[in-house]
């Protein structure tokens, strides 16, 4: 059976159950239940190669013990073991402040969890076909990788989904633009399900990760925190499925709640890559933080002082921003100043609206910067929806391919040689400050539409409305005529 089969199946045994409503809680029934059976699977592996080696979840709980036989807990007594045993018991575990103690990061993927289905009888069909999936096995693992994609398509109906989702070609281009590499701290403080995470170990497992030394450093140099339960559990899970032994790594918080003045040298790290939630406001008193110049309950504006703040010196980022902080004024302006005058913001790529629907219609913008220099020239280029299609959308979404051309302008590491042309041109540092800061740049290259002189527009008007009198006037006169007889 196919993982889509798969996913597919378990889902239609969901939709008959009356505790479940709509896909939100059926995907967080369904992670909660594969992150078990995935740590289970591994725990068995380490413990075959560690004899010292202890699961992070005590006896009773895992899965081995109440799911794997077919024929065991079902009924009203697998309801009363998970709600008034189980669940109860995870959230509850006590994790020590040692590093690597997997305690934690099973706590805080079950602190927000619930179980919503209310029959026992279809919790054990799901469980029962969730245990025929080996995830020691590394090809059925891959495969399951799969299973990501199909839940964000899920999402979709989900409500809010658009918050944490990121197209994966955006992803996979950002991440080959700052070239993560082992060794190196890399953050995502806002990272939804860890599209960015995922994209970033793979560019380091194809690219620098030659021996076993190279994926400790990969596996110790992550960074990531996310604000809600939903996608906190499937970037936890992803990252198991990913290969990822310790995703305790992935904190369930807000970035933003912390004092920014509070983050300090032992905070900072030499990568950040994320697309921060937009469009929304921050709850009350998440605004004082922050020193008062940033002070807003624009989400996307705070994520912006703080990713400068958590650079290192030397550190690099690529960020999803929308069209309203290149062009805002007030604390935006004071802002992107601020950008400008701690980094070298090199090059931003303007999106076209279609690139994140369905979830939103909404200009965005990739911001590439780099901490320690301020800036003295940025390099804009406009990406354009491939010819023969008007607009990108599910059925055509954005490609990588569709972005090679921007990689080909890019002149390499060291971004050399770069040409204005149709798609690319540049501006000074003094010159953005001339206007007041408003990077929300048109392309000085496109033809505008040549709507001729307005007089001549105003006479083919008067032109037509003659003709369109002339005929009405005829087709009165046959109906009249028609009528006569």
């Amino acid at each position: 059976m196919s993982v889509r089969t798969l996913i597919k199946s378990i889902q239609d045994i969901m939709r008959q159950d009356k505790g479940i409503d709509g896909d939100a809680q059926r995907i967080s029934q369904l992670c909660w239940m594969f992150f078990l059976k995935i740590i289970d699977d591994q725990d068995q592996e380490l413990e075959a190669l560690d004899s010292a080696y202890r699961s992070p979840v005590p006896a009773k709980y895992q899965w081995r013990a109440w799911a794997a036989n077919a024929e065991g807990l079902t009924g009203e007594d697998l309801l009363a073991f998970l709600n008034n045993e189980m669940f109860p018991a995870l959230k509850a575990l006590t994790a020590s402040s040692q590093p690597g103690d997997r305690r934690r990061m099973v706590r805080d993927v079950f602190e927000d969890a619930y179980n919503y289905m209310k029959s026992g009888q279809l919790i054990r069909q799901v469980v029962n076909r969730i245990s025929g999936v080996n995830f020691n096995d590394l090809t059925e693992r891959q495969h399951f990788g799969d299973i990501y994609e199909q839940i964000l398509n899920d999402l979709q109906s989900a409500g809010n989904a658009g918050e944490y989702y990121t197209p994966r070609a955006v992803t996979a281009f950002m991440v080959d633009r700052i070239d993560p590499r082992p060794g190196e701290l890399l953050l995502d403080p806002a990272c939804g399900t860890g599209g960015f995470l995922t994209c970033a170990i793979r560019h380091m497992r194809d690219r620098h990760v030659k021996k076993t030394t190279d994926e400790w450093k990969l596996q110790n140099g992550l960074r990531a925190v996310e604000k809600k339960q939903l996608p906190h559990m499937l970037c936890v899970t992803n990252m198991l499925l990913h290969g990822i032994e310790d995703p305790g790594f992935v904190r369930h918080d807000n970035s933003l709640a912390r004092p920014y003045i509070s983050y300090t040298q032992s905070d900072r790290v030499d990568i950040v890559l994320t697309n921060p939630p937009f469009g929304g406001r921050e709850e009350d008193g998440i605004e004082s933080n922050f020193p008062a110049h940033f002070r807003t309950r624009e989400t996307a504006d705070l994520f912006l002082a703080l990713i400068v703040r958590l650079l290192k010196k030397g550190g690099r980022a690529a960020v999803v921003l929308p069209d309203g902080t290149l062009f805002g004024e007030g604390v935006k302006t004071r802002l992107k100043e601020h950008l400008m005058e701690e980094c070298n913001l090199h090059t931003i790529v303007r999106l076209p609206n279609s690139v994140f629907k369905p979830y939103a219609s909404i200009g965005t913008n990739l911001l590439f910067f780099e901490k320690g220099e301020p800036t003295k020239d940025i390099w804009f280029y406009e990406h354009r929806v491939p010819d023969g299609q008007k607009a990108y959308s599910m059925t055509r979404p954005i490609r990588q391919e569709h972005l090679q051309g921007c990689v080909d302008w890019w002149g390499g590491k060291a971004r050399k040689d770069r040409v204005e042309t149709p798609q690319a041109w540049k501006l000074t540092a003094e010159e953005i400050r001339a206007r007041g800061y408003n990077l929300d740049i048109k392309n000085p290259h496109a033809i505008a539409d040549d709507h001729d002189d307005p007089e001549l527009l105003l006479d083919r008007l008067h032109a037509t409305e003659a003709e369109a009198a002339h005929l009405r006037d005829t087709l009165k006169a046959i109906l009249a005529e028609a009528l006569a007889r």
